[in-house]
């Protein structure tokens, strides 16, 4: 059994494959978090927890225990307004304009398997026994208020998920205006916090501090989880690093605003807390409603952050991405968008098709253009109808020359958009985020479809299933281009406009559900601007995404290596482009392009057509090479080997799960006259094995790789790179 419970001690202990979890609640029944860490038998836990009456700054709850406050308790779900000065969990505005709660245990449940979470992506099971699932029901006595903590814990996965469930059991109504997944105090402050932050072009680049008293945060309030910054963090305990020491992170399974953050307070205790930001929300709970939050996946390891992004990787993979692909390889791809932009005609598609199935690639993915009168980015979205003028004959004949070379052919889509261009603006102009009276502003000439509005979506579910049935189409390139401004529905009254930009997620989650269900031989891509909503809610419903717009080979080494830090590399698509580099103006060969590609859902986003006989040769030998290591690179255990953020080269690895085999990647930026001579170490391979280096004679024992490592090559010229090959011997 995972978790257990002591009745005596009322001591919920949870355990994971290597992690504890503990909570007691105090006689006044506040939920107190005792532990999380390693894997603990758990004979004196109780003992943890320690109550010291403090000054009067800190006020007590109790008269008859001076020592319990709650402004120094340890919490698992804190309220505000009743002695707890630090960050709530939740805020609830109350019928006499107040917004004091007070919620205290009611009752619990412990059963087997994990309840789905109502219009909401989630991590699952297949079966009851792989998890077993906690549930706390917590009650405001004044309000009827209730919240019902649930925690999963999995058998199998060094994992636990999060998330609350918010009932108004009263008589009025209430205005929730914080909801927050979960929250947790840690004993000390004695961290460095781990955030992923950039930019369009620059996502998840990898940022650390050291916590200091008062809020470290990271945020969201652009109406999607953004390229600024990405629904997670973690903390490294003191020398924590790649390898070793503790790791904490906190993942959210959401696609909207949202807020991960901790709050060091007097005492230098810490408070992590994720949920949907509270910026601009309202959620109006009438007498009988629900409100559910969001999920949280916690991971602790005590083998540092590769020890922490493993897990993640496993989890997300197996029990968050769903449908056939998410066990089989993907295929390799090419896509016409730097090749093309909006120009094209269905012979120059069919050309690059040609050369594309000589190469041995498998799929031919038709990007932005091919609907409407779009010839620029300043019109036609919302017209799902094919463009005659660029393919006369239409969809149908385009696929049916692709499927002749013996290739998949995919669609690009951006359905959550509008173009004020448009016979559907003309039309429904009420059916895009607005606030009557205001400026309808504008971000690469579209406005955002309110799909917070049932008319909307079924439009959208409607035309998009038109062109999926009308073709044999196998892969679909989802985008959104923009975030939000002016978020307003003209559907909603006024009491009930903040609660529109959740209400577009739920909205959203419907349509991807109703479309990937009535499509499951499709293939899913995720895009927003590139990795503009790289998190976990999109992969449930589509098991890839674009990670980034930015396909220079040097950029994408940081870039890859911070989504590696929680998202597994089969999430990441990574294509070879033209140089220079469309994006930064970067020159690099196609030898780089290609190894640093490798490491994702491999593809090319360039005129094949314009290849010398050399560069095809090369090509060939990259189609041949990933079409062998693939299923390691996409299901395989990921191991970081040098860091882009920390030197001038970049390594990482893919390890067979019988460690019968491994796939490397090497790469230098910049080169040194007279330089240095180096090793780099491998990871992740059996000590007791031989191991033989593709293409070399001899071999190498798994132990020497680990420890006495591998010579660093001499490159000549900038932006080099290697990729090796090991078998077991």
């Amino acid at each position: 059994m995972t978790i257990h419970y002591d009745e005596q001690k009322a001591l919920f202990h949870l355990q994971s494959k290597e992690t504890s979890y503990v909570i007691q609640l105090t006689k006044q029944g506040y939920p107190a978090h005792l532990y999380w860490g390693k894997k603990v038998r758990g004979l004196q836990l109780d003992r943890l927890l320690e109550l010291k009456e403090r000054a009067s700054f800190s006020p007590s709850t109790d008269l008859s225990q001076l020592s319990l406050s709650l402004d120094t308790l340890p919490q698992e779900y804190p309220t505000y307004g009743s002695s707890d000065f630090r960050t709530p969990a939740i805020q609830v505005a109350l019928p006499n304009g107040s917004t004091v709660t007070e919620l205290s245990y009611e009752s619990h449940t412990i059963r087997s398997g994990k309840p789905a979470l109502a219009g909401l992506p989630s991590v699952y099971t297949e079966q009851d026994d792989e998890a077993q699932t906690l549930e706390i029901t917590l009650k405001d006595e004044l309000t009827g208020l209730t919240v019902v903590l649930s925690y999963t814990v999995f058998e199998n996965f060094d994992a636990i998920t999060r998330s609350a469930t918010i009932t108004n059991n009263g008589s009025s109504t209430l205005q929730l205006q914080r909801a927050l997944s979960m929250s947790l105090d840690f004993a000390h402050d004695r961290f460095e916090m781990l955030q992923l932050s950039g930019a369009w072009t620059r996502e998840r680049y990898v940022h650390k501090r050291k916590l200091e008293p008062g809020m470290q945060s990271v945020e969201s309030r652009r109406g999607s989880s953004s390229h600024v910054q990405n629904p997670f963090i973690a903390l490294l305990a003191e020398g924590a690093d790649e390898d070793h020491g503790d790791v904490y992170g906190a993942s959210f399974v959401y696609s909207g605003n949202f807020i991960a953050g901790v709050e060091v307070d007097q005492f230098h205790s810490a408070r992590l807390f994720m949920g949907i930001n509270p910026f601009d929300f309202n959620w109006q709970l009438e007498a009988g409603e629900q409100f559910q939050t969001p999920e949280v996946v916690l991971v602790h390891s005590d083998q540092g952050l590769g020890g922490m992004s493993r897990s993640f990787h496993d989890l997300y993979r197996s029990r968050l991405i769903r449908g056939q692909f998410r066990d089989q390889t993907r295929p390799i791809l090419v896509n016409n968008w730097e090749a093309t932009y909006f120009n094209f005609t269905a012979d120059k598609i069919e050309s690059i098709a040609k050369v594309g199935q000589e190469l041995g690639i498998e799929l031919f993915v038709l990007d932005d253009g091919w609907f409407g009168k779009r010839d620029n980015d300043t019109t036609s979205l919302g017209d799902w109808f094919v463009d005659r003028n660029k393919l006369p004959n239409g969809l149908e004949d385009l696929v049916s020359r692709v499927k002749k070379l013996d290739m998949q052919f995919g669609l690009w889509f951006e359905p959550e958009m509008i173009s004020p261009e448009s016979e559907l603006y003309r039309d429904h102009p009420d059916w895009c985020l607005h606030i009557d009276g205001r400026r309808r502003t504008q971000a690469r000439q579209q406005l955002i479809l309110d799909l917070s509005r049932a008319d909307v979506r079924e439009y959208i579910v409607r035309v998009i299933s038109d062109i999926l049935s009308s073709a044999p189409i196998t892969y679909v390139k989802w985008d959104m281009n923009r975030n939000m401004t002016e978020i307003g529905s003209a559907l909603l009254p006024a009491d009930r406009q903040r609660e529109t930009a959740h209400r577009y997620m739920l909205g959203l989650y419907e349509v991807l559900e109703k479309i990937t269900s009535a499509f499951p031989h499709i293939l899913f891509e995720s895009c927003s601007g590139g990795g503009g909503r790289f998190d976990p809610g999109m992969l449930y419903y589509m098991p890839q995404t674009w990670t980034s717009d930015n396909t220079d080979a040097v950029s994408r080494l940081k870039i890859q290596y911070g989504t590696s830090i929680v998202y597994p590399v089969s999430a990441m698509g990574a294509h070879v482009s033209a140089v220079p580099n469309h994006q930064v103006g970067r020159i690099t060969s196609l030898e780089t392009r290609g190894n640093v590609a490798l490491s994702g859902n491999f593809g090319y986003e360039l005129d094949l057509t314009k290849f010398t006989e050399q560069e095809k040769e090369t090509v060939k030998d990259q189609v041949a090479l990933y079409k062998e290591v693939r299923h390691l690179v996409q299901f395989g255990d990921f191991y970081r080997l040098l860091s882009p953020f920390e030197g001038n080269e970049t390594a990482w690895m893919f390890v067979a799960k019988d460690k019968s085999e491994a796939f490397v990647v090497l790469a230098a930026v910049l080169q040194e006259p007279y330089p240095k001579l180096d090793r780099f170490r491998l990871k992740g391979l059996d000590p007791n094995r031989d191991y033989e280096l593709v293409g070399e004679e001899g071999a190498y024992g798994g132990d020497e790789l680990m420890h006495a490592g591998l010579k660093m090559p001499q490159f000549h010229g900038d932006y080099a790179s290697r990729v090796y090959r090991f078998r077991a011997v």
